[in-house]
């Protein structure tokens, strides 16, 4: 299991390097790299990678420190702002995209279960994708970064209360009071946060903050931790990491302790994308092709101008509504974790999985090159508009 693992980080990393240095020197997204990288050695490809619960553990990890790092830099109050000012943008976009996969998805004959979460796999957008192709002086001090924030967290709870509704058995007896139960465990968990940061993990960081590695390591455990309690309490592992972030957001370290997890983010985030490309069956593509080529086109198609028009009613800039509706016209990687769980519950066949993998794929390939080429980028292909 030792030179198995040595040998698919071997096969990922030096791959992944040899397949990014030529799509740099192609002017291509990095991203598309990874995920090619993935359906070529992966299982379904050449099979040097035929164990993919590592890479996919591993890309998991790298989704909660994203979320982690997003607490961290997102204080409590500005939060609160951003919120007020984009939930109704969300909620009213989110239902507009779930209900045009799930009248896709029945136009195609899919069952009504199955169609209602394809429908609800569409409503999100790419939490990775948003946030990694923003400058970051946009996302951390302009607006545009704000929005982009706020609607993507706002995307997330919906997304927790499709999870939630997924994991709890609906044979259960007690299925509305254990969906219940997940939902006002959120402000229990915050509560909690807030309480031990202050009382126990602050006077901590006071005490040793010349110590880094000690604070980067309790940083870690604290941002784990709370993941775990999350998933304990029914929630998702990722809002844990949320939570957690923002309980530290205030404290002098925050800025600290994001600089130092941003690569080991990074090493993850590179295991997620490969993760992507190794879990997708090609020899599905030819019964599942032109459904998901017409929800892709579907999906990047209508959420830029839904954005743009809902946008624009809260008095958003037209420049502004059109930059934050095409960052967020793509799938979700929450769009996969949906497939993950209702397959597994066996609420989806294979080939409603599979057209969820492959309508997330193909937007976040094509989603990538429309911001790259179009829109300030730190990895843009564009001298123009690249932009740190």
């Amino acid at each position: 299991m030792h030179h198995e693992l040595i040998q698919t980080f071997f096969y990922v990393f030096t791959g992944g390097a040899v397949l990014a240095s030529l799509a740099l020197f192609g002017r291509q997204p990095l991203l598309l790299a990874y995920i090619g990288l993935g359906v070529l050695i992966g299982p379904h490809g050449i099979g040097l990678v035929s164990d993919q619960s590592i890479i996919s553990q591993g890309a998991e990890i790298g989704i909660i420190f994203l979320l982690f790092l997003l607490g961290l830099e997102m204080h409590p109050h500005k939060l609160l702002t951003v919120l007020r000012e984009v939930t109704q943008v969300s909620l009213a976009s989110s239902f507009l995209f779930g209900l045009l996969g799930f009248s896709v998805s029945y136009a195609f004959d899919f069952k009504l279960l199955e169609s209602a979460i394809i429908g609800s796999t569409m409503m999100f957008s790419s939490t990775i994708i948003g946030i990694k192709l923003l400058p970051a002086d946009e996302l951390h001090h302009k607006h545009s970064g704000e929005l982009v924030i706020g609607i993507l967290l706002i995307q997330d709870f919906v997304a927790i209360f499709v999870l939630v509704a997924l994991l709890v058995d609906p044979a259960d007896t007690s299925y509305f009071t254990q969906f219940a139960y997940s939902l006002l465990s959120l402000p229990v968990l915050v509560v909690f946060a807030v309480i031990v940061f202050q009382k126990i993990l602050r006077p901590l960081f006071s005490k040793f903050e010349k110590i880094g590695e000690y604070i980067f390591l309790v940083a870690i455990g604290w941002c784990l931790g709370m993941a775990e309690a999350s998933a304990s309490l029914g929630l998702s592992r990722e809002i844990g990491a949320f939570i957690a972030g923002i309980s530290m957001a205030t404290s002098n370290f925050s800025e600290h302790i994001a600089l130092n997890l941003k690569p080991v983010r990074d090493f993850f985030l590179i295991l997620f994308f490969f993760s992507l490309g190794s879990g997708f069956e090609l020899n599905l593509m030819a019964e599942i092709w032109l459904i998901s080529l017409v929800m892709s086109v579907l999906v990047m198609a209508v959420k830029p101008v839904v954005l743009h028009y809902l946008l624009r009613s809260e008095r958003e800039s037209n420049s502004l509504s059109w930059d934050i509706g095409f960052r967020l016209g793509q799938n979700s990687e929450f769009s996969l974790l949906i497939a993950f769980v209702a397959s597994n519950a066996g609420f989806i066949d294979e080939r409603a999985s599979h057209v969820i993998q492959a309508v997330t794929i193909i937007t976040f390939i094509i989603s990538s090159y429309i911001i790259i080429y179009n829109f300030p980028s730190p990895i843009s292909a564009v001298q123009e508009v690249r932009h740190d």
